[in-house]
Protein backbone atom coordinates (compact mmCIF):
# COMPACT_ATOMS: atom_id res chain seq x y z
CA UNK A 1 0.00 0.00 0.00
CA UNK A 2 1.37 3.36 -1.15
CA UNK A 3 2.13 5.83 1.61
CA UNK A 4 -0.08 8.82 2.04
CA UNK A 5 1.83 11.98 1.07
CA UNK A 6 -0.65 14.15 2.92
CA UNK A 7 0.41 12.53 6.12
CA UNK A 8 4.06 13.46 5.56
CA UNK A 9 3.43 17.00 6.74
CA UNK A 10 2.12 15.69 9.97
CA UNK A 11 4.95 13.32 10.34
CA UNK A 12 6.75 14.25 13.48
CA UNK A 13 10.04 13.70 11.78
CA UNK A 14 9.41 16.60 9.35
CA UNK A 15 8.10 19.03 11.93
CA UNK A 16 10.51 21.60 13.35
CA UNK A 17 9.62 23.03 16.66
CA UNK A 18 10.31 26.70 17.02
CA UNK A 19 10.32 28.33 20.26
CA UNK A 20 8.08 31.28 20.81
CA UNK A 21 10.95 33.55 21.41
CA UNK A 22 12.41 32.79 18.03
CA UNK A 23 9.06 32.75 16.23
CA UNK A 24 9.02 36.49 15.59
CA UNK A 25 12.51 36.31 14.30
CA UNK A 26 11.62 33.54 11.85
CA UNK A 27 8.38 35.26 10.94
CA UNK A 28 10.18 38.47 10.10
CA UNK A 29 12.77 36.48 8.18
CA UNK A 30 10.02 34.73 6.18
CA UNK A 31 8.34 38.04 5.58
CA UNK A 32 11.54 39.54 4.28
CA UNK A 33 12.16 36.50 2.10
CA UNK A 34 8.61 36.72 0.78
CA UNK A 35 9.11 40.41 0.04
CA UNK A 36 12.45 39.69 -1.67
CA UNK A 37 10.80 36.92 -3.69
CA UNK A 38 8.07 39.30 -4.80
CA UNK A 39 10.69 41.89 -5.73
CA UNK A 40 12.57 39.26 -7.67
CA UNK A 41 9.39 38.27 -9.45
CA UNK A 42 8.66 41.88 -10.32
CA UNK A 43 12.21 42.44 -11.55
CA UNK A 44 12.00 39.22 -13.52
CA UNK A 45 8.76 40.39 -15.10
CA UNK A 46 10.29 43.75 -15.88
CA UNK A 47 13.33 42.06 -17.40
CA UNK A 48 11.06 39.78 -19.37
CA UNK A 49 9.08 42.72 -20.67
CA UNK A 50 12.25 44.59 -21.56
CA UNK A 51 13.64 41.50 -23.22
CA UNK A 52 10.46 41.06 -25.27
CA UNK A 53 10.50 44.70 -26.30
CA UNK A 54 14.19 44.38 -27.16
CA UNK A 55 13.48 41.27 -29.22
CA UNK A 56 10.76 43.15 -31.05
CA UNK A 57 13.15 46.07 -31.66
CA UNK A 58 15.81 43.69 -32.94
CA UNK A 59 13.28 41.98 -35.20
CA UNK A 60 12.10 45.33 -36.52
CA UNK A 61 15.74 46.35 -36.96
CA UNK A 62 16.46 43.17 -38.92
CA UNK A 63 13.45 43.77 -41.13
CA UNK A 64 14.51 47.35 -41.65
CA UNK A 65 18.07 46.21 -42.32
CA UNK A 66 16.86 43.74 -44.93
CA UNK A 67 14.71 46.40 -46.52
CA UNK A 68 17.66 48.79 -46.53
CA UNK A 69 19.86 46.12 -48.14
CA UNK A 70 17.26 45.52 -50.83
CA UNK A 71 16.95 49.23 -51.39
CA UNK A 72 20.73 49.51 -51.58
CA UNK A 73 20.90 46.72 -54.17
CA UNK A 74 18.12 48.35 -56.16
CA UNK A 75 19.96 51.64 -55.92
CA UNK A 76 23.19 50.01 -57.16
CA UNK A 77 21.36 48.38 -60.07
CA UNK A 78 19.69 51.68 -60.95
CA UNK A 79 23.04 53.39 -60.69
CA UNK A 80 24.58 50.85 -63.11
CA UNK A 81 21.58 51.27 -65.39
CA UNK A 82 22.02 55.01 -65.35
CA UNK A 83 25.72 54.61 -66.18
CA UNK A 84 24.86 52.30 -69.10
CA UNK A 85 22.20 54.71 -70.27
CA UNK A 86 24.70 57.53 -70.01
CA UNK A 87 27.18 55.56 -72.15
CA UNK A 88 24.47 54.73 -74.68
CA UNK A 89 23.37 58.34 -74.77
CA UNK A 90 26.93 59.47 -75.38
CA UNK A 91 27.40 56.93 -78.18
CA UNK A 92 24.02 57.86 -79.65
CA UNK A 93 25.01 61.50 -79.49
CA UNK A 94 28.27 60.77 -81.30
CA UNK A 95 26.42 58.71 -83.94
CA UNK A 96 23.86 61.47 -84.33
CA UNK A 97 26.66 63.97 -84.78
CA UNK A 98 28.29 61.81 -87.45
CA UNK A 99 24.98 61.26 -89.20
CA UNK A 100 24.32 64.96 -89.03
CA UNK A 101 27.65 65.63 -90.74
CA UNK A 102 26.90 63.01 -93.38
CA UNK A 103 23.42 64.38 -93.92
CA UNK A 104 24.83 67.86 -94.18
CA UNK A 105 27.28 66.78 -96.88
CA UNK A 106 24.50 64.78 -98.58
CA UNK A 107 22.23 67.82 -98.49
CA UNK A 108 24.98 69.93 -100.02
CA UNK A 109 25.47 67.32 -102.75
CA UNK A 110 21.74 67.17 -103.33
CA UNK A 111 21.57 70.94 -103.58
CA UNK A 112 24.36 70.96 -106.14
CA UNK A 113 22.79 68.03 -107.99
CA UNK A 114 19.41 69.74 -107.81
CA UNK A 115 20.84 72.88 -109.35
CA UNK A 116 22.53 70.85 -112.09
CA UNK A 117 19.34 68.88 -112.66
CA UNK A 118 17.35 72.07 -112.83
CA UNK A 119 19.70 73.52 -115.45
CA UNK A 120 19.62 70.26 -117.40
CA UNK A 121 15.83 70.19 -117.18
CA UNK A 122 15.65 73.72 -118.52
CA UNK A 123 17.94 72.78 -121.39
CA UNK A 124 15.91 69.65 -122.03
CA UNK A 125 12.67 71.61 -122.06
CA UNK A 126 14.22 74.12 -124.42
CA UNK A 127 15.48 71.35 -126.69
CA UNK A 128 12.10 69.63 -126.53
CA UNK A 129 10.40 72.90 -127.39
CA UNK A 130 12.74 73.46 -130.31
CA UNK A 131 12.26 69.90 -131.53
CA UNK A 132 8.49 70.10 -131.15
CA UNK A 133 8.45 73.00 -133.52
CA UNK A 134 8.56 72.34 -137.21
CA UNK A 135 11.86 74.13 -137.64
CA UNK A 136 13.47 72.15 -134.82
CA UNK A 137 12.40 68.83 -136.31
CA UNK A 138 13.63 69.90 -139.72
CA UNK A 139 16.93 70.94 -138.20
CA UNK A 140 17.30 67.57 -136.52
CA UNK A 141 16.54 65.80 -139.78
CA UNK A 142 19.06 67.97 -141.55
CA UNK A 143 21.71 67.19 -138.95
CA UNK A 144 20.98 63.48 -139.28
CA UNK A 145 21.16 63.76 -143.03
CA UNK A 146 24.46 65.62 -142.83
CA UNK A 147 25.81 62.90 -140.54
CA UNK A 148 24.66 60.17 -142.93
CA UNK A 149 26.18 62.03 -145.88
CA UNK A 150 29.45 62.33 -143.99
CA UNK A 151 29.37 58.64 -143.09
CA UNK A 152 28.58 57.80 -146.70
CA UNK A 153 31.46 59.92 -147.94
CA UNK A 154 33.95 58.34 -145.53
CA UNK A 155 32.69 54.88 -146.48
CA UNK A 156 33.18 55.72 -150.17
CA UNK A 157 36.79 56.55 -149.34
CA UNK A 158 37.13 53.12 -147.75
CA UNK A 159 35.56 51.58 -150.84
CA UNK A 160 38.17 53.30 -153.01
CA UNK A 161 40.96 52.32 -150.63
CA UNK A 162 39.85 48.68 -150.38
CA UNK A 163 37.68 48.00 -153.46
CA UNK A 164 35.74 44.74 -153.32
CA UNK A 165 35.15 43.57 -156.88
CA UNK A 166 33.85 40.53 -158.69
CA UNK A 167 36.26 38.85 -161.06
CA UNK A 168 35.02 36.10 -163.32
CA UNK A 169 37.27 33.13 -164.00
CA UNK A 170 36.64 29.56 -165.15
CA UNK A 171 38.39 27.84 -162.27
CA UNK A 172 38.89 30.54 -159.70
CA UNK A 173 38.26 29.69 -156.05
CA UNK A 174 35.70 31.64 -154.14
CA UNK A 175 36.02 33.28 -150.72
CA UNK A 176 37.00 30.80 -147.98
CA UNK A 177 35.10 27.98 -149.71
CA UNK A 178 33.63 27.79 -153.19
CA UNK A 179 30.05 29.05 -153.33
CA UNK A 180 27.55 26.52 -154.60
CA UNK A 181 25.25 27.91 -157.27
CA UNK A 182 22.76 30.31 -155.69
CA UNK A 183 24.18 29.93 -152.18
CA UNK A 184 23.99 33.67 -151.50
CA UNK A 185 20.38 34.84 -151.33
CA UNK A 186 19.14 37.96 -153.02
CA UNK A 187 19.53 41.13 -151.04
CA UNK A 188 16.78 43.49 -150.00
CA UNK A 189 17.55 45.58 -153.08
CA UNK A 190 16.66 42.65 -155.35
CA UNK A 191 20.21 41.90 -156.43
CA UNK A 192 20.94 38.51 -157.90
CA UNK A 193 23.16 36.09 -155.96
CA UNK A 194 26.78 35.70 -156.97
CA UNK A 195 27.22 32.62 -159.12
CA UNK A 196 30.49 31.21 -160.42
CA UNK A 197 32.40 34.39 -159.56
CA UNK A 198 35.22 35.26 -157.21
CA UNK A 199 35.38 38.36 -155.02
CA UNK A 200 38.64 40.25 -154.52
CA UNK A 201 39.74 43.06 -152.23
CA UNK A 202 42.39 45.27 -153.82
CA UNK A 203 42.88 42.53 -156.36
CA UNK A 204 43.56 39.82 -153.75
CA UNK A 205 41.48 36.66 -153.46
CA UNK A 206 40.64 34.98 -150.23
CA UNK A 207 41.76 31.73 -151.85
CA UNK A 208 41.99 29.74 -148.65
CA UNK A 209 40.58 26.36 -149.48
CA UNK A 210 38.70 24.37 -146.89
CA UNK A 211 40.66 24.20 -143.65
CA UNK A 212 40.44 20.44 -143.78
CA UNK A 213 42.66 20.55 -146.86
CA UNK A 214 45.32 22.86 -145.42
CA UNK A 215 48.76 21.30 -145.00
CA UNK A 216 52.41 22.24 -144.77
CA UNK A 217 52.72 21.92 -148.56
CA UNK A 218 50.36 24.79 -149.42
CA UNK A 219 51.72 27.69 -151.40
CA UNK A 220 53.28 30.19 -148.98
CA UNK A 221 52.52 33.10 -151.29
CA UNK A 222 48.88 32.07 -151.43
CA UNK A 223 48.71 31.98 -147.63
CA UNK A 224 50.40 35.38 -147.43
CA UNK A 225 47.97 36.88 -149.95
CA UNK A 226 45.01 35.57 -147.94
CA UNK A 227 46.46 37.00 -144.71
CA UNK A 228 46.95 40.36 -146.44
CA UNK A 229 43.39 40.28 -147.75
CA UNK A 230 42.10 39.54 -144.23
CA UNK A 231 44.18 42.46 -142.94
CA UNK A 232 42.49 44.73 -145.52
CA UNK A 233 39.06 43.50 -144.45
CA UNK A 234 39.89 44.01 -140.76
CA UNK A 235 41.06 47.58 -141.44
CA UNK A 236 37.95 48.36 -143.49
CA UNK A 237 35.66 46.92 -140.80
CA UNK A 238 37.43 48.91 -138.09
CA UNK A 239 37.11 52.17 -140.05
CA UNK A 240 33.44 51.65 -140.94
CA UNK A 241 32.61 50.81 -137.29
CA UNK A 242 34.31 54.02 -136.12
CA UNK A 243 32.44 56.11 -138.73
CA UNK A 244 29.09 54.56 -137.78
CA UNK A 245 30.01 54.86 -134.07
CA UNK A 246 29.36 51.16 -133.48
CA UNK A 247 31.52 49.46 -130.81
CA UNK A 248 32.50 46.13 -132.31
CA UNK A 249 31.53 43.06 -130.35
CA UNK A 250 34.89 41.53 -131.25
CA UNK A 251 37.56 44.30 -131.29
CA UNK A 252 40.33 44.22 -133.87
CA UNK A 253 44.05 44.57 -133.34
CA UNK A 254 45.29 45.84 -136.67
CA UNK A 255 48.67 44.79 -138.00
CA UNK A 256 48.32 44.43 -141.73
CA UNK A 257 48.83 40.80 -142.71
CA UNK A 258 49.40 40.00 -139.02
CA UNK A 259 46.14 41.28 -137.60
CA UNK A 260 44.28 39.74 -134.67
CA UNK A 261 40.72 39.70 -133.39
CA UNK A 262 39.83 39.68 -129.68
CA UNK A 263 37.14 37.60 -128.03
CA UNK A 264 36.08 39.33 -124.81
CA UNK A 265 33.82 36.48 -123.79
CA UNK A 266 35.08 33.89 -121.25
CA UNK A 267 38.13 32.21 -122.68
CA UNK A 268 37.42 29.65 -125.41
CA UNK A 269 40.41 27.54 -126.43
CA UNK A 270 40.13 25.84 -129.81
CA UNK A 271 41.64 22.36 -130.04
CA UNK A 272 43.94 21.67 -132.97
CA UNK A 273 43.67 17.88 -132.88
CA UNK A 274 40.50 17.78 -134.99
CA UNK A 275 40.08 20.84 -137.22
CA UNK A 276 36.91 19.53 -138.83
CA UNK A 277 35.00 19.37 -135.55
CA UNK A 278 36.23 22.78 -134.28
CA UNK A 279 36.04 21.46 -130.74
CA UNK A 280 35.95 24.06 -127.97
CA UNK A 281 37.30 23.63 -124.44
CA UNK A 282 36.59 26.24 -121.75
CA UNK A 283 39.60 27.48 -119.78
CA UNK A 284 40.12 30.24 -117.25
CA UNK A 285 38.13 33.40 -117.92
CA UNK A 286 40.33 35.85 -119.85
CA UNK A 287 40.38 37.71 -123.14
CA UNK A 288 41.66 35.71 -126.09
CA UNK A 289 43.34 36.91 -129.30
CA UNK A 290 42.87 34.92 -132.49
CA UNK A 291 45.12 35.37 -135.57
CA UNK A 292 43.78 36.42 -138.95
CA UNK A 293 46.58 34.48 -140.64
CA UNK A 294 47.54 30.86 -141.14
CA UNK A 295 51.30 30.78 -141.43
CA UNK A 296 52.78 29.21 -138.31
CA UNK A 297 49.39 29.29 -136.58
CA UNK A 298 46.77 26.81 -135.52
CA UNK A 299 44.39 26.47 -138.48
CA UNK A 300 41.35 26.10 -136.24
CA UNK A 301 42.19 29.30 -134.35
CA UNK A 302 42.57 31.12 -137.69
CA UNK A 303 39.21 29.77 -138.87
CA UNK A 304 37.60 30.96 -135.63
CA UNK A 305 39.22 34.40 -136.14
CA UNK A 306 37.64 34.65 -139.61
CA UNK A 307 34.31 33.57 -138.11
CA UNK A 308 34.53 36.37 -135.51
CA UNK A 309 35.47 38.89 -138.23
CA UNK A 310 32.35 37.89 -140.14
CA UNK A 311 30.30 38.32 -136.92
CA UNK A 312 31.56 41.93 -136.76
CA UNK A 313 30.40 42.41 -140.35
CA UNK A 314 27.03 40.92 -139.42
CA UNK A 315 26.80 43.35 -136.49
CA UNK A 316 27.40 46.32 -138.83
CA UNK A 317 24.88 45.00 -141.35
CA UNK A 318 22.26 44.59 -138.63
CA UNK A 319 22.98 48.12 -137.43
CA UNK A 320 22.01 49.58 -140.81
CA UNK A 321 18.99 47.27 -141.11
CA UNK A 322 20.44 44.56 -143.36
CA UNK A 323 21.05 40.85 -142.93
CA UNK A 324 24.23 38.86 -143.28
CA UNK A 325 24.72 36.82 -146.46
CA UNK A 326 26.15 33.87 -144.58
CA UNK A 327 28.59 32.83 -141.87
CA UNK A 328 31.56 32.38 -144.25
CA UNK A 329 31.09 35.08 -146.85
CA UNK A 330 33.42 37.74 -145.48
CA UNK A 331 34.07 39.60 -148.72
CA UNK A 332 30.45 39.27 -149.84
CA UNK A 333 29.23 40.77 -146.54
CA UNK A 334 31.80 43.57 -146.76
CA UNK A 335 30.76 44.31 -150.36
CA UNK A 336 27.09 44.38 -149.33
CA UNK A 337 27.86 46.67 -146.35
CA UNK A 338 29.73 49.13 -148.59
CA UNK A 339 26.98 49.01 -151.21
CA UNK A 340 24.13 49.71 -148.77
CA UNK A 341 25.93 52.59 -147.04
CA UNK A 342 26.70 54.21 -150.39
CA UNK A 343 23.14 53.80 -151.63
CA UNK A 344 20.52 56.56 -151.52
CA UNK A 345 18.37 54.48 -149.16
CA UNK A 346 20.99 54.92 -146.45
CA UNK A 347 20.28 58.67 -146.40
CA UNK A 348 16.56 58.55 -147.12
CA UNK A 349 15.69 55.94 -144.48
CA UNK A 350 16.41 58.10 -141.48
CA UNK A 351 14.91 57.03 -138.16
Amino acid sequence: MEPNHNNLSTNPQHITLIEWDHFNHHLSRLSSLSSALNDSKNKKQLLHDKLQSLIKVIAVSLVRSNELEEMRQKLESKKMMMENMSIHCRLAKEDASKQEEQLSSAVQSLLVAGGTLSEANKKLQESSRLLSEEEGHVRLRNLQKMLRVRQQYMTSQISMLYPVKISVGPAQEQELEAYPAGSIAETSAGRKPINQRSLTIQGLHLTMTSFRKMSLFNDKKEIQRSATALGYVAHAVSLIASYLQVPLRYPLQLGGSHSYIIDNAPSIELTSSDASSSALSFQNAKHMKFPLLLEGQDMTRAAYAVFLLNKDLEQLLNFIGANSLGPRHVLANLRELLRIIQSSDFIDNLI
